[in-house]
């Protein structure tokens, strides 16, 4: 049944099949064809996948970033973090990732922080002079912090799958995404003193207390939610429908871009979207279960032991595996499918689950702005209104900090347990 299942996913993602109709579609031939088990597992098995406490965060955060991209909320961020920054050489470029980070820190989504953040700042690096692929480039990098840094749907996914807290990996993306936008904004310093671009980053900047005065209930939000966490005041769970009803106030009562009106096509947006989530991860719930049942995990577990001589090379086999499939794979699908199959694996070479999981995010994330499949190279594209080949030259700095990044991430697990030592959830 192992080559079955695994045949059929790559011939199915191979004609272009959409990824939960690849993952169900593979799990039902091996079921039908090559096993014994009743069909009558497929619906039992999606369903169970489903019905749990902490996936009802997922819809929940979707639907907050919906809100807020819609709300006034990232404009406002825009315009506080050009305030602070944005006078200094390559400004505007050091905006779009700090900006990224703490919109990251709201909407948990990658894609939504593209849309809410690019279409405020590609177009405006564009009339400061910047390439239109290099602004791209920037954007679509610096998005990807929105599923690292908590909250993060893709260390949810992960923590669902492996029976890991969500709180413990909510604290240890805090640090790495940190590290990550501290090597972007270094990075893109270097870049516009190299192209000459960017000097006049500071031209129509609003003065700092007005734009932070404007921000604060937006600057708020993240300081709410994640200390709320911390705090021991909700659980991430109810952290998400509490950002949804702050995001509905400002939206509504505080900044009134938001009107009653605009809700049902809102709300049908969140809903489409995250329709599209938990269909993937009722489909790889099952794939998974005929994982599992096939041995592929304890198999997978000995040929790596008697292959790799320890943790260290372990680990760079998972890096380098792990970029070719975020290239090629939603990042969803590919945390559910590969987490419960490698996570025992690193815990048998004593790599603690928490770190271990940080590290496949980081890695997945990178897939999300890497030629040919990365969604926010379409989204930035989309947002500069120009062919997503034109941004592909540009990508080689961006790629370049964050793989760096990786490889401190992965082989100092300080990065990621450090603060979580100093907790106890």
């Amino acid at each position: 049944m192992n080559s079955a299942l695994v045949l059929s996913l790559v011939i199915l993602f191979g004609l272009s099949v959409p990824v939960a109709i690849s993952i169900g579609l593979a799990s039902v031939i091996s079921i039908q064809f090559f096993s014994n088990l009743p069909l009558l597992v497929v619906p039992q098995k999606m369903f169970t996948g489903l019905d749990s406490f902490p996936l009802m965060a997922v819809p929940f955060f979707i639907l907050a970033g919906v809100l807020m991209t819609h709300g006034g909320i990232s404009h406002r961020l825009v315009e506080f973090v050009k305030s602070m920054i944005g006078g200094m050489r390559g400004g505007l470029a050091s905006s779009c990732v700090l900006t990224c980070m703490i919109f990251a820190a709201i909407s948990g989504s990658s894609v939504a922080t593209t849309f809410a953040i690019g279409s405020i700042l590609i177009p405006a690096m564009v009339r400061h002079g910047y390439p239109v692929p290099m602004a791209s480039a920037i954007q679509a990098a610096s998005a990807e912090l929105g599923v690292i840094i908590p909250p993060s749907v893709p260390l949810i996914l992960y923590a669902v799958s492996t029976e890991t807290s969500i709180t413990q990996l909510f604290l240890a993306g805090l640090v790495p995404g940190l590290l990550i936008s501290g090597g972007l904004v270094i990075m893109v310093q270097i870049w516009c003193r190299v192209k000459g671009v960017g000097d006049r980053d500071g031209d129509d900047r609003a003065p700092l207390f007005p734009a932070f005065r404007k921000a604060f209930w937006a600057l708020m939000m993240p300081v709410i939610i994640i200390g709320g966490i911390y705090g021991g005041v909700f659980t991430p769970t109810e952290a998400a429908a509490v950002s949804v009803i702050y995001a509905l106030v400002l939206g509504l009562l505080v900044y009134r871009e938001l009107k009653i009106s605009d809700l049902p096509k809102l709300f049908r947006e969140a809903a489409v979207s995250s329709g599209v989530v938990m269909l993937i991860i009722a489909a790889a719930t099952l794939f998974s279960f005929l994982i599992s049942l096939s041995g592929l995990p304890d198999a997978v577990g000995d040929w790596t032991q008697n292959t790799f001589s320890s943790a260290l090379t372990f680990l760079l086999a998972i890096n380098v595996l792990l970029l070719v499939v975020g290239m090629f794979i939603e990042t969803s699908a590919a945390i559910l499918v590969l987490a419960p199959i490698l996570t025992p694996v690193a815990l048998s070479f004593g790599i603690d689950p928490v770190h271990f999981g940080i590290g496949i995010v980081v890695n997945l994330a990178l897939g999300m702005f890497t030629p040919p499949l990365g969604v926010n190279l379409f989204a930035a594209a989309a947002v500069a209104k120009i062919p997503v080949q034109q941004i592909f030259p540009a990508l080689v700095w961006p790629i370049a900090t964050i793989i760096l990044a990786l490889l401190l991430i992965t082989y100092v697990p300080m990065i990621s347990l450090g603060l979580g030592s100093l907790f106890s959830f």
